[in-house]
Parts: structure tokens; sequence; C-alpha cells
């Protein structure tokens, strides 16, 4: 061994070869460490943050000194200091014209997409079965995975792992012919050669590909003559064994309105499913997705992100474009309260539009009779500086932020000031009834006119 950098790369394989970590992890938080020196039994990393180095401190710290001992030959403790940096500019953007400028952020951010590849897939413990069938049908290593069935809720990823097959292949051989295409697509096309009185066209086109990918199956349920021209296709295929791939929103043996002869040949194969992902694979998704985009995202926002949504990689994929967009077009540095306005629209019933930090500052500056601009500001008159300490306490009450970022949200201010701040209002609110009622009542008020999300993750 030479270097230090070398034993971090072994110990990294050893935890890799014996399962430690998972590929996602290593990935998304010990790929950031920066291996700084190996002094008798210290090992010294370095990281940007201080969220980075909370994450693989508490979950990864164990596992990294057991794989460090193992290659090492000696008992091994990590140190994991964080390498100072200024602190970003302060956001200045009016949130409050996101709504009004939805349209032009739409068209501006139309430009942000990317090949659905396998090398921009995101594998977590929620897909790593149903990528490693992809990648085994892609590149022809699994005959007997013939049809391939992946099934789970919309935006999960099966349009881009199906996808990403098509181009593989291509890749491989552009000389096949490799047909992608929706279920309402293929229905469409049955359609108008039926209505055109010539169904020749459509038998050449599907019964002579050499794969075939059908994405959203389901749609075919309940649709007679979609399911007989499909099982004539897929028979004729399957027979000549070119490769079949198959993706839906339930597994075969749910498709009820579906007939029990394809069913049946759905489950001859093999069966893969894609579930929600979990906060690391969510992180991640997120993290891949702005670097795709040219966007550099703290942290503390993406940490924000994945804990608010959980259950659908668009959505994920849609927040991640609108902060370019809004970057693009507000060159505003992101933050939570932009994440916070940017995931509004996409929330779902059933995760209420959360609290933003500008409603929150806007509320305590109408309560002090003084501007949120006072609040943000330098300025120490006494009645801004209460304000400002009560407004710092009611976001961490609300929200749970991390204090740096709220240190970022009131005008880049440092985390020990936040800290002075919220300890000053708990230890008078222990004292002052009329600060108490008045800090409780801004809460309550808060809570009721905007209905908070969970912030588990």
């Amino acid at each position: 061994m030479n270097t230090f950098a070398d034993v971090f790369e072994k110990a990294k394989l050893y935890c890799a070869e014996h399962e430690l970590i998972s590929n996602v992890a290593m990935t998304t938080w010990i790929n950031m460490l920066t291996p700084v020196s190996l002094d008798e039994n210290t090992a010294v990393f370095q990281v940007d943050t201080e969220f980075q180095q909370d994450i693989i401190t508490k979950n990864y710290r164990k596992s990294l000194e057991s794989a460090l001992s193992q290659v090492t030959g000696f008992p091994v403790e990590i140190v994991i200091n964080i390498q100072a940096k200024d602190p970003p500019a302060p956001n200045t953007a009016n949130f409050e014209q996101i709504d009004e400028k939805h349209e032009e952020l739409q068209k501006s951010y139309e430009f942000a997409e990317y090949d659905y590849t396998f090398d921009t897939f995101i594998v977590g413990r929620s897909n790593e079965f149903a990528f490693a069938a992809c990648k085994a049908v892609a590149s022809d290593t699994a005959a007997s995975y013939n049809p391939l069935f992946i099934y789970g809720a919309s935006g999960l990823g099966k349009t881009h792992l199906v996808t990403a097959i098509k181009h593989e292949m291509m890749r491989l051989n552009p000389e096949r012919n490799a047909i992608y295409v929706t279920g309402e697509a293929f229905g469409n096309e049955l359609i108008k050669s039926i209505d055109q009185r010539d169904t020749t066209v459509f038998h050449d086109k599907y019964r002579r590909a050499d794969v075939l990918i059908v994405d959203d199956i389901q749609f075919f349920s309940g649709k007679e003559r979609m399911q007989e021209e499909f099982f004539h296709t897929f028979n004729k295929l399957h027979s000549e064994g070119k490769q079949i791939v198959i993706t839906s929103d339930k597994p075969p043996k749910e498709l009820k309105t579906l007939e029990e002869r394809i069913r049946s040949r759905f489950e001859c194969g093999l069966i893969a499913d894609i579930s929600a992902p979990d906060f690391e694979t969510r992180y991640a998704i997120i993290r891949r997705k702005a670097e795709l985009l040219d966007l550099k995202i703290p942290d503390e926002v993406t940490e924000f992100i994945a804990t608010r949504l959980k259950t659908n990689i668009r959505q994920l994929e849609g927040a991640v474009k609108k902060l370019k967009a809004l970057k693009t077009l507000a060159n505003t540095y992101p933050t939570i309260s932009m994440a916070q306005s940017v995931i509004r629209d996409i929330l779902t019933d059933d995760q209420p539009i959360p609290i933003t930090i500008e409603k929150i500052i806007a509320e305590v500056a109408n309560v002090y009779g003084i501007t949120t601009d006072d609040i943000r500001s330098s300025k120490r008159t006494s009645q801004i500086s209460m304000a400002r300490k009560v407004a710092a306490y009611v976001v961490r009450e609300v929200t749970g932020m991390p204090l740096a970022a709220i240190g970022m949200e009131f005008g880049g201010r440092d985390h020990s000031t936040i800290v002075y701040a919220i300890n000053t209002v708990t230890e008078s609110l222990k004292k002052d009834a009329n600060l108490r009622t008045l800090v409780e009542d801004i809460i309550k008020d808060i809570r009721e006119k905007n209905p908070p999300i969970s912030g588990g993750v």
C-alpha cells in the first residue's frame, strides 16, 4: 500500500464485497469523503458540510472503521472534519411570485431532459432486483427471463428501466429491431389499422420485432380486441425466442380484467417489482438529477425534498427541474424556502402544502408591526431584534429545520447566532407569560392556516 487514498479504496472494496455498506450509500455518502491522513491509529477524512459529517458518522462510521482495520491489520478510528467554506450568498428571491411565473418556469425547464439509460438510473434496495434483471436482458445473458414482467406504482422508474433496455440493446447491436411502445399507443395503432381496414402494416411492425417492450400493459384491461391482438403477437414472438418486456402497475395475478391466457404467459417468465425508494435512494436520485442538470443543491435542501416527496421519482425529478428553472430565471441560490415553494404544486392531497419559512417570517413580522426585510436585515433595534429571535424560534419549532439552514434563511447568519436566538426565546418563554401566549398564538395561527406535512424519513 502506498498512500492513505490507496488504503481507503481497498477499504471501500472490502465494504462492497462483504456488504457492509450498500451501493447507494457508497455512491451517495462514502464517496464524499476525502482522505486526509492516516496517523498511527487515526484516519482523518474531510467532507464539505456538517450534514454529511453527521450522516456518515451516525450510519457508516463503524463499518468503515472495521474495513480499515481489516485492510491495515491494526485498529483504526475515524475522524471526519468539515472543510471551511465561504457562506453562500443570502437568498433574495420573491417566492410569492412563483405562481405567476409558473408558465415561464415550465418553458424554461423543458430543456431539462436526459437519456433514460442504465447509467442515469439510481439503484437502491427498492429496485435493485428489477435493475439487475433489465441489465441481464439488455446484454442477452438471461434467455430464461422471457418474458420479463416489471410492476410497480406510477413514477417509480419502470419506464426508465425498460427504455434503458432498448438503448443498451441498440448500442450493442444497432441492427436489432427493438420496439418500445406504450399500451395506449399499441391500442391506438390497432384501432387506426382496423378503421383503415388493413392490419397488415400493424402486424408486420410488431410481429417482426426482435425485442418488444410494452409499457403499461394494464391499458389493455377490459379491451378484448386489443388483448386478442397482443396475445397472437406475444405467441409468435415468444415461439421464435424473441425477447418480450412488459410493465404494469400491478403483478399479473391482480390484472383481473386481462384474460387468463395472457396472465399465465406473463407468469412463465421472470417477475420483478419496484417499490417506493427509501430515504437514501431518494437522496441519491435528487443528487444525480441535479448533477445531470448542472445544479448544485445544498445537502439540507436535498434532505428537505427527500423527506417530503417519498413515493414518486417523477415528483423528485420535477422538484429538481423547478429548482434549476428558478435558478436560471432568478439566479437564486437554492434554499429550503425555494424547495418549499417549488414542491407546493407537486404535493398530493394526502401531502398538504408545507408551511414555508416565508409565511412564518411574514406572520411574525405582522405581529411585531415590522417588515420581513427588517427581520432579515442587520438592524438591531429591540423590537426588530426580538422579532428576529422569535421568528427563528418558530421556524425551528414548526419545521424542525437544521440550525445551519435556518441561518441561511435569515440573511446568512451564523449557526451560533441562531442557537443564541432560540435559546434566548426558550428561556424568556419560561419567565414571560405574555411572550409565551404571543408565540403560542403565532404557532397556532400558522398551523391552522397552513397544515404541515410529515417530516419523517
